[in-house]
């Protein structure tokens, strides 16, 4: 067996995530997800740089997260609402008859480590863009 793989059911052992460890439905279902994952990427044969660009890449693209910056361009947008268009690349930037902008462009975060959006969370932007969001500490 693989190192990779080998690597990887000890360490789902440890957190009891092996079939010879638990009997959680979800623990299963993740364990062969995972093991069918790693066992697809170590036949590809990776190491070293070609490994870690895989990595991130394909966690980025896993995430839902953009590769390159939004153009903007009319192809990226679909229309949601009169007048009102989302982004099909980032589901959380739309424009209006206001212009572009990011819901969550703007956190907030209480003293409490609790952190919430609201309509504050608003940033007009402008294009290409790569989406960011800046954290406000709060007093509430």
């Amino acid at each position: 067996m693989d190192s990779i793989l080998e690597h990887a059911k000890v360490e789902l052992e440890l957190i009891k995530m092996t079939p010879s460890t638990t009997t959680e439905e979800i623990n299963l279902e993740m364990y062969n997800c995972i093991m069918n994952l790693l066992k697809v990427f170590s036949d590809q044969g990776h190491s070293g740089f070609s490994a870690s660009y895989c990595i991130n890449t394909f966690k980025q693209l896993a995430m839902f997260e953009l590769l390159s910056p939004l153009t903007g361009k009319d192809d990226e947008w679909i229309e949601v609402g009169n007048n009102t268009y989302q982004n099909k690349r980032c589901s959380h930037v739309f424009k209006d008859e206001t212009g572009a902008y990011d819901i969550d462009g703007r956190f907030f975060v209480g003293k409490d480590g609790s952190c919430f959006t609201s309509h504050e969370s608003k940033v007009f932007i402008e294009f290409p863009y790569t989406p960011r969001s800046e954290y406000v500490e709060v007093d509430k």
